[in-house]
């Protein structure tokens, strides 16, 4: 018994001594590094400095992550199709490779968004002709450029999700011949939800399988071309009674998302989530920050945890091209309090433009726009969105887990010894923490990820701490960090 015990005991001295290293991935405000791999740091049995750490609990979980991505519009598709094939292939795979930026969320427009050169629909017909039985129903506009590069994509990672979403029906289905804001036709709801079945049927066909379906972009905007504006009750009657009956009917297994828009309004999906039929077609709610306060997100799921709670659009405007200045607010902003908000997906808007921000619609359009990279022939530069998602996409993969750890706002507590009596530690207890912002997660893979942004105006020294270690790190003013560690 007693050499089983020895035994046991070398073993676990053999275990706490054993270094645990912590690898780091910084960007910083200037640009000087661009997600590069600092030096290791490894976890020590004290905290360096007297400050409150960032404590990581890996046994307190939350959702579980989808992916992290952008919109693969129409004329992102148009610009890569315009590359010549190797250059196109070397861009895809450092986009989505698991060994690079490893993006594993994208989303399609049904149909043309302000993103595209073109205003088209799958069924478009001349003023005063319709189509109910939707026998001119074609992906022709999109054969050749956003179904063969999203085949390309598939290729090099046949697991990524996508989410599908209309700016607009087709013009004759609305109640006015506009492509930009009337609305949906009353007696066109039942051919409107069978649009959607073609869609993803023919959309199969190709090999792309659309994962989730958000009903309508920004249904209180009627200002882009193409736009429709639709009010909670009128789609609340639409999901009940027609596209959920007709997913039901037609083995659709794509998931049917609520809202697509803004933070400022978590009433309107709460609205339809309210009628308990159309509920039981609704996967999740999808928001938009373009207004209102994160924390709406929390709300919806406070209200329906029953239902996931995604991210699907945020432009990040990059003037100059240059990642310097914005880094830090737009990591806080889109990584950090997204999820911390139940999000199970990031996706940001364009994933490529032009050096004007094109291609766009006219009187709607958006002109400035820019992609997460910027397409000129064959010559690719990386902006600020990259970097952005970046620093989560390449780190955190689908199915990683969200982790309990501190936040800035937290209540906190700190170790330190007593100052007249060496060895006699105390209890120091905070308000708030004031920890810089971060959020964590737990991988597949068994590996423990924080990413954390200096949003301050000063370089900051911190602290991790995990199962009672310490790892110091300092951030640079403006700069971001991905930590990752077994």
């Amino acid at each position: 018994m007693r050499k089983i015990f020895i035994s046991l005991s070398l073993v676990l001295m053999a275990f706490l001594s054993r270094a645990q290293t912590v690898e780091s991935w910084i960007t910083t405000a200037g640009g000087e590094m661009l997600l590069e791999k600092d030096r290791p740091t490894e976890f020590q049995a004290k905290p360096e400095g007297r400050r409150v750490p960032i404590v990581v609990d890996s046994r307190q979980t939350y959702q579980s992550m989808e992916g992290f991505g952008f919109a693969l519009t129409g004329g992102s598709a148009e610009l890569l199709m315009k590359m010549t094939p190797k250059a196109r292939k070397n861009i895809l795979n450092e986009l989505f490779s698991r060994d690079s930026l490893g993006i594993s969320y994208i989303r399609l427009t049904v149909g043309a968004s302000d993103m595209n050169g073109t205003v088209f629909s799958y069924d478009d017909m001349p003023e005063g002709k319709t189509d109910f039985t939707l026998k001119h129903f074609s992906l022709a506009n999109d054969l050749g450029d956003v179904v063969p590069v999203m085949k390309e994509i598939l290729e090099i990672n046949p697991d990524i999700k996508i989410m599908a979403s209309p700016w607009s029906a087709p013009a004759w289905m609305k109640e006015e011949y506009d492509v930009r804001g009337p609305k949906l036709r009353r007696d066109c709801y039942d051919v409107y939800a069978r649009y959607f079945v073609k869609y993803i049927q023919e959309m199969a066909k190709q090999g792309i399988r659309i994962d989730a379906l958000t009903i309508q972009n920004e249904p209180l905007n009627n200002r882009n071309t193409p736009s429709m504006p639709w009010d909670p009750q009128d789609q609340t009657e639409f999901i009940r009674d027609y596209l959920g009956p007709h997913f039901l009917s037609e083995d659709i297994g794509t998931r049917i998302i609520l809202f697509d828009h803004n933070c400022d309004r978590p009433d309107y999906p709460l609205a339809i989530l309210s009628d308990p039929e159309a509920a039981m077609y609704a996967s999740g709610v999808a928001f938009h920050h373009y207004m209102g306060d994160v924390s709406a997100m929390s709300q919806v799921h406070s209200a329906r945890p029953d239902k996931d709670i995604y991210f699907t659009e945020q432009m990040i405007v990059d003037r100059g091209g240059s990642v310097s200045r914005n880094i830090a607010p737009n990591v806080k902003r889109m990584l950090i309090d997204i999820p911390r908000n139940w999000s199970r997906n990031v996706i940001l808007w364009n994933l490529a433009a032009d050096p004007e921000a094109g291609p766009h619609t006219g009187n709607g359009g958006c002109p400035f726009c820019h992609g997460a990279i910027t397409i000129d022939g064959d010559k690719v530069s990386r902006n600020i969105a990259y970097y952005t998602i970046a620093h989560a996409s390449a780190f955190v993969p689908s199915g990683s887990l969200r982790i309990a750890s501190t936040a800035p706002e937290d209540p906190a507590m700190m170790l330190s010894e007593d100052e007249q009596h060496p060895g006699v530690i105390r209890v120091n207890h905070y308000d708030r923490s004031n920890v810089l912002p971060n959020v964590a997660y737990s991988t597949p893979d068994g590996r423990l990820v924080l990413i954390v942004s200096n949003t301050t105006s000063a370089a900051v020294t911190f602290n991790i701490q995990h199962n009672g270690r310490y790892a110091p790190f300092t951030l640079e003013s403006g700069a971001v960090g991905t930590y990752i560690w077994k």
